[in-house]
């Protein structure tokens, strides 16, 4: 079973950045579907976005405030916030898929088989 560790999560104030980090305990493969989720207190968990073979998509409410990378060795995934909100205020969780090669935007959290514990971002207005 691959593990997932985030980490980077914190509390700011509104316009401020935070850098969000997940390692993986071992290689997937070069091409699986890798990405970002986040839940808010009361809503479903939606999707950040997502990354495989260096083809990034993001949300649309997110698209140019936040960046998704991995390392070359595919086993750390990033995401870089700036420009951050009160609506950004969210457990912030990766996930991955365990083979394929594909990743649509229409993928749902429950088509991704690994996820990490999760990590809190506040941002205060």
């Amino acid at each position: 079973q691959v593990k997932l560790v985030e980490s980077g999560g914190g509390s700011v104030q509104a316009g401020g950045s935070l850098r969000l980090s997940c390692v993986l305990s071992e290689f997937i493969s070069d091409t699986v579907c890798m990405g970002w989720f986040r839940q808010a207190p009361g809503k479903e968990r939606e999707r950040v976005g997502t990354i495989m073979q260096g083809i990034v998509d993001s949300a649309d409410s997110v698209k140019g405030r936040f960046i998704i990378s991995q390392d070359n060795a595919k086993t750390t995934l990033y995401l870089q916030m700036d420009r951050l909100k009160p609506e950004d205020t969210a457990m912030y969780y990766c996930a991955a898929r365990r083979q394929g090669n594909y990743c649509f935007r229409q993928m749902a959290p429950a088509d991704f088989h690994y996820w990490g514990q999760g990590t809190q971002v506040t941002v205060s207005s």
